[in-house]
């Protein structure tokens, strides 16, 4: 019988199983009796976008220097999420994002269904506008094409006019462009591969919406709509403007705001129409170390304007839900993915590198159970893990969790410092591992703090290991607070280290994974065997 077939026998909490898919344990935001609560995705699917083909609607989001990118998720009554990919396996210029790149790489993007098949147009600040293609969501997708080259070329997003032009409208990053809060329209050619004009710029936030970005572009009752959020990630607005003309000029109104609600800064998403012809919206709130986190929200056009969330006093701006009726009943439970017992000849859809990814790093063992990380040195210019590639992660799922693994290490005689762990990682980081000194092991406690600032780490030994088989743990409560443990039996934890406060990353939040380093390099490198990775309440 194997492990996974036991595990679930015991009662001992594995996510119950639908149709293959694991159901979240930490947060599932549909509630069972039509109704849901928000956020609907309490993880950093940052700057959410989405299109609905068909029945079924798609997200995708930013994803910066994580390697695989911009996640594909899929639903069908926009509460119900699974993760069913990435378009991006790998970023180009491919050298470049073979180091760590935090904070850069894939920003805002935008996806479409056009003429039977998908569109992502994403932005990377540094380089310009890149679009891929596909067929199907779940991919495959073609190489990214250079659609329009420049610094500070933000969130695009295109549209196919009724009397066949192409646009394209986008945003400006101030640290590359040296100007920000304007929108700039373009042309494209038929086949939307590349801009055919220098651009018009079309809205000016100058003084009253600071941070302009983000831009949506739709067209709806003769107008042309451009929803793009303000006043800063977390603090901002919901702007729309239309406008009977693409190039404006556009009138202008805050449609959505934090008013009354919990939510801060709720903007910058995405507007759909059920195929019942109700509309909605998903929009994301930033909630430090716990990341851009998904919302959903009722949508109602009164006289032409679109009116987001709830508008308790009527005067066309309104503000978030915490709960609301689900747009179609019926649908079975979803979540993405969290646990992975490793017995799959792949990684599970929810796993990211912090930069394009070697084959050398990871081997699964489906015969075994277990996925094979081997050890990779760690970058010469770097201090702590910050800057390491090969830590394999995935985003905090909600506000309270735990996280349990079992790890088996095998370090290399030769080697000194092998070593292998779990670790939360954003600007500052903490984790628990194995280290292998003198032939033998040592179970250490880490913390780092200001580690995007090259400071070094700050270890405590634990104990010396007599074997090389050791679970790790870490819970996760309110504002972030984590406290790691350790067992030797599976059974008892002793707590190590003291309270730790996960901090965001660079525009991203805190992540959970594992990883197996070394700070040498001769001809063969040791291992860790990870048995599986389980996420609970």
């Amino acid at each position: 019988m194997n492990k996974k077939l036991l595990f679930m026998m015991a009662g001992m909490c594995l996510p119950s199983l639908f149709y293959g898919q694991q159901r979240s344990q930490s947060w599932v935001a549909d509630l069972g009796n039509g109704t849901y609560k928000n956020p609907v995705l309490n993880a950093d699917y940052s700057d959410p976008d989405v299109c609905r083909a068909g029945n079924d609607f798609y997200m995708t989001a930013s994803s910066f220097n994580a390697a695989p990118g911009l996640p594909i998720l899929q639903s069908k009554d926009l509460v119900n999420w699974q993760l069913v990919g990435h378009a991006l396996f790998r970023q180009p210029p491919f050298v470049h994002f073979s180091k760590v790149q935090h904070g850069n790489g894939v920003w805002a993007p935008s996806i479409r269904y056009h003429k039977g098949e998908f569109y992502i147009y994403y932005p990377d600040p540094d380089f310009g506008i890149y679009l891929i293609k596909a067929k199907h969501a779940a991919g495959p997708w073609s190489e990214p094409v250079m659609v329009k080259a420049g610094k500070g070329l933000i969130d695009p997003c295109p549209l196919w006019d009724d009397d066949g032009k192409v646009y394209l409208v986008h945003a400006w990053a101030g640290s590359r462009a040296g100007i920000k809060s304007i929108l700039t329209l373009n042309r494209m050619n038929e086949a939307g591969t590349a801009v055919t004009d220098e651009g018009v710029l079309v809205f000016d936030g100058h003084p009253d919406h600071p941070t302009l970005e983000g831009p949506k572009l739709y067209k709806r009752n003769g107008y042309y709509y451009i929803f793009a959020p303000a006043g800063g990630v977390s603090t901002g607005w919901q702007l729309v403007l239309r406008s009977k003309n693409i190039y404006g000029p556009y009138e202008e109104k805050i449609v959505m705001d934090q008013g009354k609600s919990p939510v801060n800064g709720p903007h910058q998403g995405a507007w759909v129409d059920m195929p019942s012809g109700s509309s909605w919206f998903l929009h994301f709130q930033d909630k430090n170390a716990y990341g851009r986190v998904v919302h959903l929200q009722p949508l109602q056009w009164v006289k032409d304007w679109p009116v987001i969330g709830t508008d308790p006093d009527g005067d066309g701006k309104g503000e978030p839900v915490m709960t609301w009726n689900k747009p179609l009943a019926g649908m079975p439970v979803m979540t993405p993915p969290e646990s992975d017992e490793f017995n799959g000849a792949a990684l599970g859809k929810q796993w990211q590198w912090q930069a394009n990814p070697v084959s050398t790093w990871m081997m699964a063992y489906p015969a075994k159970g277990v996925l094979r990380l081997f050890s990779a040195r760690i970058p010469d210019s770097t201090r702590n893990l910050w800057q390491t590639p090969n830590l394999l992660l995935q985003k905090f799922p909600a506000d309270s969790f735990t996280v349990t693994t079992k790890c088996t290490f095998t370090p290399n005689p030769k080697l000194e410092g092998e070593r292998t762990g779990l670790i939360v990682l954003g600007v500052d980081y903490a984790g628990i591992s194995l280290i292998s000194k003198n032939n033998t092991l040592k179970l250490v406690y880490t913390s780092c703090l200001k580690a995007d600032k090259g400071a070094e780490e700050q270890q405590e030994v634990l104990k010396t290991l007599d074997n090389n088989t050791c679970w790790f743990r870490v819970t996760v409560v309110k504002d972030a607070v984590c406290q790691f443990s350790y067992s030797l039996d599976g059974t008892q934890f002793t707590d190590a280290g003291k309270p730790f406060t996960a901090q965001p990353g660079r525009w991203v939040g805190a992540k959970v994974g594992i990883y197996c380093t070394r700070d040498t390099q001769i001809n063969d490198a040791g291992f860790a065997d990870y048995d599986w990775f389980r996420i609970t309440k």
